[in-house]
């Protein structure tokens, strides 16, 4: 019933079906709510703010042009509500030394990585992001887990495609750092030893 593209329902509510947009909340409200618990980091909140969004998307749908895929301008009213609510927290945003990583620790990384079984490496990949400062950690979710372009990421956080780059690089190389911690006791060496 609800294989119709994103216009076909937004058009029914701008014509009056109200009841429409309940299709486009249920298609998003899973990714809206990814996008802002990795911001804001606190569940309820979370919830609160995605609801927030989605109001806020029925209000202004009328105001959707489609110069962009609904989906990024919906991620755009989320990223937009949860970078208000940080900052009406006053929270100050810190951010994790980088500790020197060689070419070669990420590959132990990676190699360990592909030992797990997928359900622990996603909730370890996810509660790793979590430690990312959230402007990063909102950016490694759209790319690698909503599969974002720069350029669509770039209309949601409205950065530079070079600053996008530079935080998917920078936030790489400190997943990179926190999923060593968690991953070397499973790395071992040829003779069958942790290192």
């Amino acid at each position: 019933m609800n294989h119709q593209s994103d216009q076909y329902y937004i058009d029914k509510v701008l014509e009056g079906e109200v009841n429409a947009f309940s299709i486009l909340v249920e298609r998003y409200q899973s990714l809206v709510y990814t996008v802002v618990y990795r911001m804001v980091k606190n569940k309820e909140h979370a919830e609160e703010i995605a609801q927030d969004s989605f109001i806020k998307a029925f209000k202004s749908l009328k105001n959707y042009r489609g110069d962009s895929k609904f989906s990024t301008w919906l991620y755009t009213i989320a990223y937009r509500k949860s970078l208000d609510a940080i900052k009406s927290k006053n929270r100050v945003l810190t951010s994790e030394l980088i500790e020197e990583i060689s070419e070669g620790d990420i590959a132990l990384v990676s190699d360990a990585l592909s030992y797990l079984q997928a359900k622990e490496r996603k909730e370890m990949i996810s509660n790793s992001i979590l430690k990312l400062p959230e402007d990063e950690a909102v950016i490694v979710t759209l790319y690698y887990f909503e599969e974002k372009s720069v350029k669509e990421i770039v209309e949601i956080v409205d950065l530079t495609a070079d600053n996008v780059k530079i935080k998917l690089y920078r936030s790489r190389k400190k997943l990179y750092s926190i999923l060593k911690h968690h991953i070397l006791p499973e790395i071992s060496n040829k003779n069958g030893q942790a290192i």
